[in-house]
């Protein structure tokens, strides 16, 4: 067994109830995908060790998929100890949709958006195509809610998509502060008790160099909030408004917030899978292989940032230098991939993270 085989199976095995030979596959599916840079099994297989041929090597994949379920919330858990984010974080919520022949694979994700990582954290593989409903995100935020406290979380991200009277309601009772883009076509009943769609009441604003601010209630399907929101808005280049609402103090600095929210590049799109267990179970492989590539980026880098290009953005991304580093180190340095796992890795399971 080589180092980076029993570097991973050391940590994986106290945290995800396998046997060895299970195991052995999970490791062999992180390692294959952080060099194959596919999910797709026919590539994967090739990374596996032994001599058995290809087919075999295949069908051991399929079996793994077939018989094997990964606890995504143990997941979540592990991915706070690796990445070392017990601080207040900012948390996005995203959606993604795809077709796999006629079946609709649709997700909807929760993510964690630091000023280095972006990292899946839990998500619902939703029975339907198309948008997620309230129950679906309130259940979703529930899953976060009884693996951490709310004081874990910084500020909630998220797209027009994620608005509605009764969801933001939700949040502001259970103490998550949140930045959402609304719809121009939203009402809000201001303070005065009339109801004003945002079209209406930005008509007369220029709104490019001093956004529009304001609170009131946001009118729902059955009733007005029960917690006014603030909200602002500004005019973007091509002329069309960008609106947020926010139970923060500051509706200017919303604006500014806003511009973390994290759409998911989906890793599964070149995966032929369609059952959502094997999705799901697919993402956890997918996401402790982006961690691990995040850990490699940290060994690599340290406290250095990257450095900005003539036209200001980075010359690369904190997980793409990470990645570089891990393909390179597993072929060619075993013991520096090995070692940027295990750096302060947790050896034993944490049921509820202290924040």
């Amino acid at each position: 067994m080589t180092a980076v085989q029993t570097a991973l199976m050391l940590t994986l095995s106290t945290h995800f109830a396998l046997s060895k030979s299970r195991l052995s596959s999970l490791v062999a599916l992180i390692t294959g995908l952080a060099q194959s840079r596919t999910v797709n099994l026919s590539h994967l297989a090739s990374h596996l060790p032994g001599r058995a041929l290809p087919a075999s090597h295949y069908r051991r994949l399929q079996r793994f998929f077939q018989f094997v379920r990964l606890d995504g919330d143990r997941l979540a858990v592990l991915v706070v100890q690796m990445l070392n984010l017990q601080r207040p974080k900012c948390l996005a919520l995203d959606r993604t949709n795809w077709k796999i022949g006629s079946t609709d694979v649709n997700i909807l994700m929760l993510a964690i958006v630091t000023r280095r990582f972006r990292v899946p954290l839990l998500w619902t593989l939703l029975p339907h195509q198309g948008c997620s409903d309230i129950g679906q995100r309130i259940a979703l935020m529930r899953r976060y809610l009884a693996l951490f406290d709310a004081s874990s979380i910084s500020m909630l991200v998220a797209d027009r998509e994620f608005i509605g009277a009764e969801w933001m309601d939700f949040l502001s009772e259970n103490n998550i502060k949140f930045v959402i883009r609304a719809k121009i076509d939203m009402t809000m009943t201001l303070e005065d008790g009339r109801a004003w769609s945002f079209q209406s009441l930005l008509r007369r604003k220029r709104g490019r160099r001093n956004p529009a601010i304001g609170w009131g209630h946001l009118s729902g399907t059955f009733a007005p909030a029960r917690h006014p929101v603030n909200f602002a808005a500004k005019r973007l280049k091509d002329n069309e408004w960008l609106i947020v609402v926010t139970n923060r103090d500051d509706p200017r600095q919303a604006l500014n917030d806003y511009r973390k929210r994290w759409a998911i590049e989906c890793l599964l799109e070149d995966t032929r899978i369609r059952s959502h267990d094997k999705l799901s179970c697919l993402l956890v492989v997918v996401t402790l292989a982006m961690v691990w590539a995040y850990r490699c980026a940290t060994k690599t880098m340290g406290r250095k940032a990257i450095r900005r290009k003539t036209h200001g953005r980075r010359e690369k991304s904190w997980f793409r230098i990470g990645l570089d580093a891990l393909r390179n180190w597993i072929s060619n340095a075993p013991e520096n991939a090995a070692d940027a796992w295990l750096h302060n890795a947790p050896n034993q399971p944490q049921a509820r993270p202290k924040i």
